[in-house]
């Protein structure tokens, strides 16, 4: 892997860090719809799957 593969994959697990701890700290549904939403590319990327 060249360093801005690593940093890239390392981007995409901060973002999804927080949208899932605003997932867990969010009360209202729709909130939740749209980080769920957001968050699906950014682990497909973490994982490797397009």
């Amino acid at each position: 892997m060249t360093i801005v593969t690593i940093l890239y994959l390392a981007l995409a697990a901060y973002a999804a860090f927080f949208m899932i701890w605003n997932f867990a700290k969010s009360k209202q549904w729709e909130d939740e719809a749209l980080y769920a939403i957001v968050l699906i590319p950014f682990l497909l990327r973490i994982f490797g799957l397009k």
